[in-house]
């Protein structure tokens, strides 16, 4: 479809939703971007969950200021687990559940920093499943992630930034009796399922701190895992 508003609240969102092909109602999904905003390359990522089946929406978290401008209060945000961006996720999971062409069964994925709003977002607000995908953990992950919907996680063993947080979050999501899947890929780097890049200098830079680029031959296990794992928990009821 492409463009779209969200309505939050009193105001609005902008966003872009992926229709899958032939004929609904489909099970949705949220996709919350990664620190460089609603590039190219997430809107691609809305568009291969259309291709699988799933009507996917892709909220303009900085409302289309540049991603420079926001980053930082995003980040923020997300790490205090409050914030206008919870709410747009969350108004983005709603107007996409009402949808006649939406089943009413919503999962969230996020990349990177969307990955870390995503784990807030899954014991916050009635989604189905998630897909984290690199993304920090929240504080005290026991305790935040008590009564969340079914996780599948993928990390990088070669991304300094985020060392051990797939064991932390593998051990709390067992702890609060969550369905899940976590899996750490060996000699992998931060943002290995997409094809994302920081701009200018700050590439190299990305690469020596975050092992960016390192890994991408697992990306298909890793979205193969991601299908498979949503394949069950948002399309089983669908039908």
């Amino acid at each position: 479809m492409g463009d779209v508003v969200i309505p939050v609240g009193a105001g609005e969102l902008p966003g872009y939703l992926a229709v899958p092909e032939g004929a609904g109602p489909w099970p949705g999904v949220v996709v919350v971007f990664e620190a460089l905003g609603a590039t190219a390359d997430m809107r691609a990522q809305a568009d291969r969950f259309a291709a699988n089946g799933y009507l996917a929406v892709l909220p303009d978290l900085y409302n289309g200021a540049p991603w420079l401008r926001c980053v930082a209060k995003a980040m923020r945000e997300m790490r205090a687990g409050r914030g206008a961006a919870y709410e747009h996720i969350e108004a983005a999971r709603a107007w996409l559940a009402g949808r006649d062409d939406c089943t009413g069964r919503v999962g969230v994925c996020g990349f990177c920093m969307g990955g870390g709003f995503a784990l807030v977002a899954v014991a916050k607000y009635d989604f189905q499943a998630a897909a984290v995908n690199y993304g920090m953990l929240p504080r005290r992950p026991e305790e935040a992630l008590r009564g969340a919907c079914p996780v599948v996680a993928g990390y990088g063993a070669a991304d300094p930034s985020l060392r051990g947080a797939a064991g932390k979050l593998e051990r709390a999501l067992t702890a609060a009796g969550v369905p899940h899947d976590v899996k750490e890929y060996p000699a992998t780097g931060h943002g290995f399922l997409t094809e994302s890049a920081l701009p200018g200098p700050l590439g190299p830079v990305a690469k020596i701190a975050f092992g960016m680029g390192r890994g991408r031959e697992n990306a298909p296990d890793g979205w193969n895992r991601i299908f498979a794992f949503f394949g069950d928990h948002l399309k089983k009821s669908t039908t």
